[in-house]
């Protein structure tokens, strides 16, 4: 008996008119932007060039890397422990921690910081002893937030790490509300603590669910410190650039100046992001075999093939 010869279909793809003429609309729309940005001597991008390593810029982009790593530290401590009260069996620690992220996601950031500018007015002297009892010291506010590294570096971390602190804790909930509850009771049935648990199995597999927001609040946290000039503190790249504008009269130049820098620094944490999101995600992608450990690759392998033992159905 003759094979029958297969007859190839000769596939060819849908025309899509609606798609060609979109990318003509937006191509061209991105080509004029780009040529006015090139053309408009309003720009003043030799201005720009003349500022974008000046002592005073290259010091604020300084002072909000830091003042965003500190914050966000802040922020990670605040929101481990905030995810852990709101799971805990104890009435008392829900109800602080619900308390505490309902306040600070519920009023502006905006706000928050023009409060811890103005504490020392609030709270003269901060006293710390046993309530209606002995006092075991005090000391002047004022000094101690002006005293800080720097004169408004302590109300602007502290604004922004506590705001931050109640948007991530929400985020570590979830991170940690998404691994089976399987894991804790199989754990507890080994003997191993509620801390421990935490540290070694839960907190390991709900990073792939907590690193891309986390990430997203970073770079968020980047541009929010743009808004401690309410505090005042006046170190920061905003500030900085802004004050130099003000001076020569040229406010548009240093803006630019300003969003250069701020796009080159968010392009960087993009990309540490992305390596750190690639890192906790091995051996969640079995389209991306390079991504997974050998083990698990010759199991996938083993699966295409037929080979797995696991997968033979045969009665």
């Amino acid at each position: 008996m003759q094979p029958q010869e297969i007859e190839l279909i000769d596939a060819r793809p849908v025309p899509r008119p609606g798609t060609w003429v979109a990318a003509v609309v937006v191509g061209l729309a991105a080509l004029a932007l780009g040529t006015s940005l090139v053309t408009n001597p309003n720009y003043r991008w030799d201005v720009v060039g003349q500022y974008l390593f000046d002592p005073r810029v290259v010091a604020g982009v300084g002072w909000t890397l830091v003042l965003t790593a500190a914050s966000m530290v802040i922020g990670v401590v605040l929101a481990v422990t905030t995810a852990v009260m709101r799971m805990s069996t104890n009435p008392v620690l829900r109800a602080v921690a619900y308390a505490y992220i309902w306040f600070f996601r519920g009023t502006p950031i905006y706000t928050q910081l023009i409060f811890w500018g103005i504490i020392a007015i609030l709270y003269p002297t901060i006293t710390l002893g046993i309530p209606f009892g002995p006092e075991l010291f005090s000391f002047d506010t004022q000094a101690v937030m002006d005293g800080f590294v720097a004169k408004g570096f302590l109300p602007a971390l502290l604004g922004l790490g506590l705001n931050e602190g109640a948007y991530l804790s929400e985020i570590v909930r979830s991170g940690l509300n998404s691994i089976d509850r399987g894991q804790w009771e199989a754990s507890t049935a080994l003997g191993m603590k509620r801390s421990t648990t935490l540290r070694r199995i839960i907190i390991p597999q709900a990073m792939r669910v907590i690193v891309p927001p986390t990430g997203n609040e970073t770079i968020s946290m980047l541009k929010t410190t743009s808004l401690v000039t309410a505090v005042p503190f006046t170190l920061d790249l905003t500030f900085a650039t802004q004050a130099i504008g003000n001076q020569s009269f040229l406010p548009v130049p240093l803006l630019l100046t300003a969003a250069i820098w701020y796009l080159l620094i968010t392009s960087v944490l993009m990309v540490f992001q992305a390596r750190i999101e690639a890192h906790y995600g091995k051996g969640f992608d079995p389209e991306h075999p390079k991504r997974l450990s050998r083990r698990q690759q010759s199991m996938l392998t083993a699966r295409t093939a037929g080979d797995d033992p696991f997968l033979d159905v045969t009665p």
